[in-house]
């Protein structure tokens, strides 16, 4: 590993090279590491802007950066990663600084107004929503990530904008920047229960809710303090491990012929966290893009619950 970031308040950024292919590995490995967020250009230095639904970048290279806090061991890191991929297939790695100030803007640079479904709209603050009459939801990164720029989070978005219905109760768990629940409540849901282990991600989310009209209807929550009860419209978009862990945990909390959907998962994942949630919910593919699958199903009643 080369570079010495120094300490601050910024963050640490680790990027490495690979063919194009092993993207899907490699950022699922910085997230299992502890990545805040994990980014995606050609080793040529061109931006990967908002690809459409289903699209692959064309190049055959790629550099794959993870930010993490400022206070990160990289050596700490790099033996996560070195764990989840092995020795042979770990890619060289390169650590630096990256002020707080430089990362909004370069993330900024390429945040653009895009659609998910067909009514639903993701805007930046300061751009103009290119159709003001559909249900436009305004966001800035801010201190936690997702702008609906990810394919686990793009998928989550087109799956809310068809399966949201006038009355649903909401759980959100892993909610981020608070762009699912906040989603779910312009397209109609009654009421959104966001719920993050991070304290950054839940301001993040209740300033998000205010600035979008919509903080009366919203609660945040940490795990821990989130009531039990039951949701209509259950999603999760985490990682596969984490996942397969809260399944005694999300399971329960879906409403009898609630809907589920769980993302942050890879394709050759997919049949340990089906199997997860069988006693609860049947869940299949509901969508594919870039290596990543979307699971989704619906509850049955009680006396058709598997025994």
């Amino acid at each position: 590993m080369t570079g010495h970031p120094t300490p601050g308040t910024g963050w640490l950024q680790l990027t490495m090279e690979a063919p194009a292919p092993r993207e899907p590995e490699l950022e699922a490995a910085l997230y299992a590491a502890g990545a805040l967020a994990v980014t995606v250009v050609d080793a040529g230095d061109q931006p990967l802007l908002e690809p459409a639904p289903g699209e692959t970048p064309l190049w055959d290279r790629i550099r794959v950066t993870g930010l993490f806090a400022a206070d990160s061991a990289p050596d700490a890191i790099r033996d996560r990663l070195q764990q989840a991929l092995g020795t042979e297939r770990l890619p060289a790695l390169h650590a630096s600084s990256l002020e707080d100030r430089v990362w909004e803007r370069a993330w900024m640079d390429h945040f653009r107004p895009a659609r998910f479904g067909q009514r639903l709209w993701v805007v930046p603050w300061g751009m103009e929503p290119p159709e003001p009459d559909a249900v436009n939801l305004r966001l800035d990164p801010g201190l936690a990530f997702g702008t609906g720029s990810h394919p686990t989070t793009r998928m989550c978005l087109e799956w809310l904008a068809r399966e949201v219905r006038p009355g649903d109760r909401v759980l959100d768990f892993g909610c981020g920047s608070g762009i699912l629940s906040i989603a779910a409540l312009l397209l109609g849901a009654d009421s959104a229960l966001a719920v993050d282990i991070d304290p950054q991600a839940l301001a993040a989310t209740a300033e998000n809710a205010r600035r979008n009209g919509v903080e009366a209807r919203i609660r945040i929550r940490t795990p821990e303090a989130t009531p039990q009860e039951r949701a209509g419209v259950l999603v999760a978009n985490i990682l596969a491990d984490p996942l397969v862990a809260l399944a005694p945990r999300l399971g329960p909390a879906l409403a009898a012929h609630g809907r589920m959907a769980l993302s942050g998962i890879l394709e050759e994942q997919t049949e340990p966290v089906r199997r997860a949630y069988a006693p609860w919910v049947n869940l299949a593919v509901g969508q594919r893009t870039e290596g990543w699958v979307l699971l989704e199903g619906a509850a049955a009643a009680p006396e058709e619950q598997p025994c």
